[in-house]
């Protein structure tokens, strides 16, 4: 409380906020410290808690660590073409002296594509991302390509894709990223695909399968199948086999098939126990939108965990993930009611897109003020 009554605010919302006038900066070796602006000194200890803290992990991914002519530590980022004085890990600091860990999760419903890749550098690694176009499945390829993949937009509409393309291009345009077509409603369409993929002689480390289609009416595609369980099963089951040689050349890779929690609720056995054919690609009479959607990602769950029992012990690893309620993304678009229920639903569902990045004001005054003394109790 000393700290708060000499900062004069005792009664602010966070204990980690600021007091005004102080500004937080971090050494060379990752030591978090405190300068008042107001007084022109500067001190180990947070002015609030008196805590000390140091940096935890690497610089995201296109970040630099440099020195200027006064010994001033800056930070460098040439993905945006800009410089700052602030550590932009200090959201992720620790405590010098922490107490007993928490039980909490690294990862939660709030976290986001960027953040999990933090500091990670995917250079070399090439990465194809099924519905890349918009929803999660941009936000995936973009967060990859932003790290350094070489990333594949793998889409039906190929103006939509180019557009995706343009948008990572205009984030960062050393980014290796590129569409090509794959139509899941079509297998012809994506056994052209892997001969094109194969014809590029690369690698493939990540393959996600996350296109997807949601309360279509129903349809038979060109090859006579009904079109959910096509385009969010069957095309995708295929595509695997197709690539699976490289695949199995890249390891260690990684297969990751987004399904859904609606899973639970279907079933594709008969009354005998025995899987029913007909109740995957049901005639007309049959079909219900979002029955033929959850048996698709039952479907999705089951592939997931046989593809990883054969290929695993060669390397490849197969996962499938529940993204969670998203908040208004396309797949809803087919359905007037699914479009209603997703609106409504907006306020209670997590973001899609990466959070921003908490607006940081830049003081140019005292930048030569020396560090505390470097000698730490």
């Amino acid at each position: 409380m000393a700290a708060l009554r000499y900062a004069g605010l005792d009664d602010t919302d966070s204990e980690d906020e600021l007091p005004p006038g102080w500004e937080q900066r971090t050494t060379k070796d990752g030591w978090v410290y405190y300068a008042n602006h107001t007084e022109e000194k500067t001190q180990w200890e947070h002015p609030k808690t008196g805590k000390r803290k140091r940096i935890a992990g690497d610089l995201p991914y296109g970040w630099e660590q440099e020195t200027d002519e006064n010994g001033q530590v800056f930070f460098v980022d040439h993905i945006n073409k800009r410089t700052t004085y602030l550590d932009p890990r200090l959201a992720f600091t620790v405590d010098d002296n922490p107490t007993k860990p928490t039980s909490r999760q690294r990862y939660d419903s709030s976290t986001t594509a960027m953040e999990i890749l933090q500091g990670r550098d995917f250079t070399g690694q090439v990465v194809v991302v099924t519905g890349a176009n918009s929803g999660i499945g941009f936000e995936t390829a973009k967060s990859f390509a932003l790290h350094g993949a070489h990333v594949i937009l793998a889409c039906r509409n190929m103006t939509r894709a180019n557009e995706a393309v343009s948008r990572i291009l205009g984030e960062w345009h050393k980014a290796k990223v590129e569409a090509m077509t794959l139509d899941l409603a079509l297998l012809r369409s994506v056994q052209h695909f892997a001969q094109a993929f194969k014809a590029k002689n690369v690698s493939l480390h990540v393959l996600v399968c996350n296109a997807g289609a949601f309360a279509l009416p129903w349809s038979l595609t060109k090859d006579g199948l009904e079109t959910t369980f096509q385009v969010n099963h069957l095309g995708h089951f295929y595509l695997v086999q197709l690539l699976q040689d490289v695949l199995c050349r890249s390891a260690p890779a990684r297969v990751v098939v987004v399904s859904s929690e609606s899973h639970r609720f279907t079933d594709i056995n008969d009354s005998s126990g025995k899987l029913d054919f007909s109740r995957l690609s049901p005639s007309k009479n049959d079909y219900w939108a979002m029955l033929a959607y959850n048996r698709s990602k039952l479907c999705n769950i089951l592939f997931s965990n046989e593809l990883h029992r054969r290929l695993s012990p060669r390397g490849v690893t197969s996962n499938a993930v529940h993204p969670g309620n998203m908040l208004y993304s396309s797949i809803h678009r087919n359905w007037w009611v699914y479009t209603l229920l997703f609106t409504l639903a907006r306020p209670f569902t997590k973001s899609m897109l990466p959070a921003s990045l908490l607006p940081v004001q830049r003081t140019e005054r005292y930048r030569n003020y020396i560090q505390p003394s470097p000698v730490r109790s």
